[in-house]
């Protein structure tokens, strides 16, 4: 099977696994990736097979999306070899999509990615931020009947990775200060870094204007 003939069969098979979320994580989000990843391959020297392929599949056996991620990866491991990535190739994408999410930040020693991953990680987190990453928060929040806000709720400061996915301890406003807002200076490369110092303004653009309308200031 040829390079060209595998990247068509990952990106069939993440379809069929993601156009159905309605989280904010469906396949327009994981198109978007890509999109960004080619990007930032144009001025980094990674494997694009293996940046691509984690890239497609990045959302698949995500732990707060499905309810038996452990199948999925053994899924997604099968499906691989089905289409003739070696046992290397295989194990490099999934050591990239079982350890990208920012939960996985919050522990005490977070693991170490190749280049490859710190790209997906970077498309990922990018498509987290500015006017995509407000919407697609207010979308997850309202998928999981968050509280839009409340300003007698502060913000965590520390969390490890259940209180982090306790919802039933945050608001959408807060996931900004818990998370979003955080993620500029966890950008791994230069171009990556680059983009995010615009979207992160817009995210504190619109805190700002939310805040003052929120308390009938204009």
């Amino acid at each position: 099977m040829t390079y060209e003939q595998q990247l068509e069969a990952i990106k069939q098979y993440s379809y069929s696994k993601m156009h159905q979320d309605s989280t904010g994580h469906n396949f327009d989000h994981i198109q978007r990736v890509i999109n960004m990843v080619q990007k930032i391959l144009k001025t980094e020297d990674a494997d694009p097979s293996i940046t691509l392929a984690a890239a497609y599949l990045h959302d698949v056996a995500d732990d707060k999306l499905v309810a038996d991620p452990a199948k999925l990866e053994a899924d997604m491991k099968e499906f691989l070899h089905g289409i003739d990535f070696t046992d290397e190739q295989v194990a490099e994408v999934l050591f990239i999509t079982h350890n990208i999410s920012f939960s996985k930040s919050l522990s005490k020693n977070p693991p170490k990615l190749s280049l490859a991953g710190q790209i997906v990680q970077d498309a990922d987190r990018l498509d987290a931020i500015g006017a995509i990453g407000i919407t697609r928060a207010i979308y997850y929040g309202g998928a999981n009947s968050e509280t839009i806000y409340d300003p007698r709720i502060a913000p965590r400061q520390t969390m490890n990775k259940s209180e982090y996915r306790n919802l039933a301890n945050e608001t959408i406003i807060n996931h900004f200060y818990e998370k979003l807002l955080k993620l500029t200076d966890m950008m791994n490369t230069p171009t990556a870094k680059l983009i995010a110092q615009k979207r992160h303004q817009y995210m504190l653009d619109f805190l700002d204007e939310f805040k003052a309308e929120w308390n009938t200031e204009k």
